[in-house]
């Protein structure tokens, strides 16, 4: 796996004695060139995309957060209520596509760089893959946590932050978005304290089955730091499907319900949960305990902060009275 991970490259410098004149090839802005390994992709920005199209709200969000609005020249595939501080300058950038949208109109809106979200940003098959934006010339970038391969945590969540900061030339604001975001984790994380931790299962979606959260993904690191423990945390990979029999050997005591859009509604859920005879004697199931996170907040982005601090609370409230 190649993180992506700023790497200050050759700095500014002079072709002969006269003083102010770049090499040629040169940056001349400041803090730049900036070399960017991400998921097998090496990029050197010369100065800061100017022009820039999300693919996915999680990125939008992130670089919103950082202030560069002004820089977004489009977005697609909002899923998810947008965070209450954000929402004005959200709904300022123009809306693509409600789901991925095609190369073709991403071209139409110009730009410079494409950040995508999940690996599907980027689908091949679909005429989006990472080739040919570079064939015409545009620079891409793809969330870290689908280079794949290893187990995601919060400071995969900092790194990127701290990645994006360095491309765009504003890695001041980067490190202060950090220091906001950890200071969020690490009070819920001492709001907890040594509580026992309380077994928890990740329900997403499925009937005859049901898909959850295994241990590779943020999800997991984020119930840990809340005070939990996913029951399905020796599940090898982010996600996938287990049975019911298993769901109800593991006891959890209570169940997270992942929210978006086009997977049915939280009440659809947990209707279905609590009307299962199976599961009646689980103890979640029978204490009607759920915790609701939107799908957005267990990425690698801003949202994940504040979902350690709504866990903690939804599994832990007697921390927070």
């Amino acid at each position: 796996m190649a993180l992506a991970t700023a790497l200050p490259a050759a700095g500014c410098g002079t072709a002969d004695d006269s003083p102010g004149k770049p090499k040629a090839g040169a940056s001349t802005v400041e803090g730049f060139p900036v070399t960017v390994d991400n998921c097998g992709v090496r990029t050197t920005y010369d100065k800061p995309p100017s022009r820039v199209v999300t693919i996915h709200q999680h990125p939008a969000e992130l670089l919103l957060a950082l202030g560069l609005k002004d820089r977004m020249a489009g977005t697609a595939f909002p899923d998810s209520a947008v965070l209450p501080e954000l929402r004005k300058d959200f709904a300022a950038v123009p809306e693509l596509a409600k789901r991925e949208p095609s190369f073709e109109t991403v071209l139409d809106a110009e730009p410079d760089f494409v950040y995508g979200g999940y690996g599907s940003a980027f689908a091949e098959n679909e005429g989006r893959s990472r080739k040919a934006f570079a064939e015409a010339g545009i620079d891409t970038y793809l969330n870290r946590e689908y280079c794949g391969k290893k187990r995601v945590t919060m400071r995969d969540t900092y790194d990127e932050i701290r990645t994006i900061g360095d491309v765009f030339g504003v890695p001041d604001r980067a490190s202060a978005l950090v220091a906001d975001l950890r200071g969020r984790v690490d009070k819920a994380v001492s709001a907890v304290g040594k509580r026992p931790d309380v077994p928890v299962f990740v329900y997403d979606s499925g009937e005859k089955t049901a898909f959850t959260a295994g241990g590779k993904g943020l999800g997991n690191d984020l119930i840990d730091l809340a005070g939990g423990r996913n029951v399905f945390a020796g599940l090898d990979d982010v996600f996938g499907d287990v049975s019911w029999e298993q769901v109800v050997a593991r006891k959890p005591e209570a169940v997270m319900v992942y929210d978006y859009a086009g997977s049915g509604s939280v009440e659809q859920k947990k209707r279905f949960l609590l009307s299962q005879p199976a599961l009646a004697d689980v103890p979640a199931i029978r204490n009607k305990r759920f915790v609701v996170l939107p799908l957005t907040a267990t990425l690698v982005g801003i949202r994940s902060a504040y979902a350690v601090d709504g866990l903690a609370r939804g599994l832990h409230p007697e921390s927070f009275r």
